[in-house]
Parts: structure tokens; C-alpha cells; sequence
């Protein structure tokens, strides 16, 4: 399937969910896209956080609200508060067990009310029915030739989507734009390539 040449934006006031070695990228572009405050949810205990300092180029630290939660009880009650809040834009929560049919139904409930985006940064196999889509995003591996311009793709495949087709964005990282872009895939070339001008 050819790739989307527009980068993926996710559906307003809905929950949605990111798996793969990539999340962390996915869930900072989406939140550096959303207007307002973004609030960034994980256990106490998690070793796999993000860093303000690191995302800067994404997000800029001060729309950054980090909270710990003891447990996953809290962590679900803090991520429902954040959304239903209408005070915050963004919010990005990372889960350690699989959500309920009801647990996820009510953060959608959550989302809706106060008019928030959520993301919930998840392990492999523990997506929610009740999530709106589901991402997979992960390195995307290029020639060895193309590494040293091309060494940040990424793959984002959508794999499940209540409103909508699948499909796979392969993006990277544009130093002087400061921007996530989508690449275009590797084709190759029939004719002799044209001399500037």
C-alpha cells in the first residue's frame, strides 16, 4: 500500500492509543500539534518516561505537566480527571495492565466531556476496544546508503480505526524545519534524472 503524503492527525475529543519503539515520538508530535496545556501521565516506578528537556524541539517544557501515579488505579482516576478538566489540550498516559471495556469507555465518556484529546501510550497486545484508533510506530529500516541523511524515519501504521481506512505514514525528522515530515517511499528511478537548471 502506497503511503499517505499528509502526516497524520488524530481525531479531537476522542482516546487513542500507540504501541511500538516509536511511541514516544508519535505521542510528543501529536501533543506538540495540540492547542494548550499537554499532560503527561506514567507510574511512579516507570523507568520508560519521557524527559521535558529531551522533546524540547516537539514541545516546548513549559506546556509540559508531568504526574506521577502510585498505581494503576490512580493513573486511570488522574487520566479521566485530566480529560474530563476542560483545563488541558493534551493528555498522554501510560498504562501497565490492559483497560476494561469500561475503564475505556469511560475515559472516552472523559475525553468528550472536556473536550480533550487523550493518548495512552500502551504495550503490545493490551489495546482497548473502546480506543478510537490504535497506532503501531516504530524505526523505519533504510539502505545503508541512505542512513546518513535518513538515520530518524519512523513508520506509523494505523491498525485499527472505528471512523476510517488503515494505513502506513513513514516519517521523519526535519533538522531545518524543526518539523516531523512525511517521507516518501523508496521508488526507483526509469528515466535519467534531469540536469538543474
Amino acid at each position: 500500500m502506497p503511503s499517505p503524503t499528509v502526516l497524520p492527525k488524530l481525531a479531537p475529543f476522542r482516546v487513542h492509543e500507540v504501541g511500538g519503539a516509536g511511541a514516544h515520538a508519535f505521542a510528543m508530535v501529536q501533543a506538540g500539534a495540540a492547542v494548550g496545556p499537554v499532560v503527561y501521565i506514567c507510574p511512579s516506578h516507570d523507568t520508560d518516561r519521557l524527559l521535558p528537556s529531551g522533546v524540547a524541539q516537539l514541545l516546548p517544557p513549559a506546556r509540559l505537566m508531568m504526574v506521577q501515579a502510585v498505581g494503576e488505579v490512580d493513573l486511570l482516576w488522574a487520566t479521566e480527571e485530566a480529560l474530563r478538566s476542560g483545563a488541558v489540550g493534551f493528555v498522554i498516559a501510560a498504562p501497565q495492565k490492559p483497560l476494561s471495556l469500561t475503564a475505556g469507555r469511560r475515559l472516552q465518556l472523559a475525553a468528550e466531556a472536556g473536550r480533550c484529546t487523550g493518548l495512552l501510550m500502551i504495550r503490545d497486545g493490551m489495546g482497548s476496544n473502546a480506543a478510537q484508533t490504535r497506532w503501531h510506530c516504530a524505526p523505519e529500516w533504510r539502505a545503508p546508503e541512505l542512513l546518513g541523511r535518513d538515520s530518524t524515519l519512523h513508520k506509523w501504521s494505523l491498525i485499527k480505526n472505528k471512523e476510517g481506512t488503515l494505513g502506513d505514514w513513514c516519517v521523519g525528522w526535519n533538522e531545518k524545519a524543526r518539523a516531523i515530515c512525511v517521507v516518501p517511499p523508496v521508488g526507483q528511478r526509469r528515466e535519467a534524472a534531469q540536469a538543474a537548471l
